[in-house]
């Protein structure tokens, strides 16, 4: 008895280095499930912002390469030489992820080739009539153009009959809405071209400085004309691509043999229309920067970031960003160029622009009516689902 009441101190001591262990343990698994918290919190972040990003720097290097090739083809570049090199080079970086990839180019089926024979056809076609376009306008036009894509798509699918026009829905309403809105915006765009509201002359450089811009005598409406043309393409190219990819899961495949069949068509094309010999030497200046930064983001980065943005959300996240591309376009052609930005254009986009996020609300309004009816009849199965065995058992 007196050993134990001798012990109580060193007992009371011990459990008293126990408990304050237990509370350290304790406040070290709050710790650790902060942090994991923490980091859980920052992934979703990130996974939320770097598609953003990464679609934002799309739009940065698209106006850049569209700007580049304005002030390459300004200072008399031919626009067929810079399509066939740049899309070469395009098809260089490609070969070695085409080569190292798992899946086989021998188990490409010959529908799907001939498919991106006819994909690089309208391609190229549009390549063409686009720098062709850009050469006699500008890249802000070209920027704003290119929302009118979504629009000859969903005018195209109707003709087609592949998306039915119902008058009663508000989706469809919205789409024929923002359709006969965005043609207005780019017929503005085309023929009113407006006096000039801002010039900067200060980031000019000499080499291609304003003098150059204001001496060529840029004809605005047919340069607008071949990139609606240019639009047109595009949007039948959006049509005709989806059977074609649907057949065969390897992207890298796809991609590389449709700028494999536009750089030869481009080439055909380009030697029977470009005569002249010395178009086809490249100097080592403004000329040869286009070609690298339009292979380079124009082709493969803005491919490869397009298919990443498309798998994490979607192909409506892709195209909501494109009015962002004429706002960059209006800085860039004003600070690098020296070119004026016009008071048509700006309107024109602008009207654009609403029609195009009014395209883009009707798809929306669409997909949510689709997934609510698919819902509604899982949900209708599954009640139904029970009452099977009964009926079952009411019959034996």
């Amino acid at each position: 008895m007196a050993r134990l009441i001798f012990n109580m101190p060193v007992l009371y001591a011990s459990l008293s280095v126990l408990k304050e262990f237990g509370r350290e343990r304790e406040r070290e698994r709050e710790r650790e499930r902060a942090e994991e918290s923490m980091d859980m919190q920052v992934g979703c972040r990130w996974g939320v912002l770097l598609p953003v990003v990464a679609m934002v720097t799309v739009e940065f290097t698209d106006v850049g390469v569209t700007t580049v090739s304005k002030a390459a083809m300004s200072r008399g570049m031919s626009s067929y030489v810079f399509v066939v090199y740049s899309n070469a080079l395009a098809a260089i970086f490609l070969l070695p992820c085409f080569i190292l990839q798992k899946k086989p180019a021998a188990s490409l089926p010959l529908s799907v080739l001939c498919g991106l024979f006819l994909l690089g056809l309208i391609g190229s076609s549009s390549l063409i009539l686009a720098y062709n376009g850009i050469n006699y306008s500008s890249p802000t036009v070209s920027s704003a153009m290119g929302n009118l894509i979504p629009i000859f798509t969903f005018v195209l699918a109707v003709i087609f009959r592949i998306e039915k026009l119902d008058l009663r829905k508000s989706s469809t309403r919205a789409k024929l809405l923002s359709t006969i809105v965005s043609v207005s915006g780019a017929f503005i765009v085309i023929l009113y071209k407006g006096s000039a509201i801002l010039t900067f002359k200060g980031l000019s450089p000499p080499n291609f400085s304003n003098q150059h811009f204001v001496s060529q005598q840029t004809n605005w409406v047919f340069g607008g004309f071949l990139l609606a043309l240019s639009c047109l393409l595009a949007a039948i190219w959006n049509i005709v691509q989806a059977p074609i990819v649907n057949n065969f899961p390897s992207k890298v495949t796809i991609v590389f043999f449709y700028i494999f069949f536009v750089t030869i068509q481009t080439t055909i094309y380009s030697l029977i229309v470009e005569r002249n010999p010395n178009s086809w030497v490249l100097r080592p200046d403004i000329e040869m920067i286009a070609i690298v930064c339009s292979a380079m983001f124009g082709s493969v980065f803005r491919t490869a970031v397009h298919v990443w943005c498309l798998q994490q959300n979607g192909p409506i996240f892709v195209t909501m960003f494109r009015p962002l591309g004429v706002a960059i376009a209006a800085a860039m052609v004003v600070i690098f160029l020296g070119e004026s930005l016009h008071l048509g254009s700006v309107i024109g986009s602008i009207i654009i622009a609403i029609g195009f996020y009014a395209m883009i609300w009707g798809q929306i309004k669409e997909q949510k009516i689709a997934m609510e009816n698919e819902v509604h009849i899982l949900a209708s199965a599954t009640q139904q689902a029970p009452l099977l065995p009964c009926r079952v058992a009411e019959d034996q």
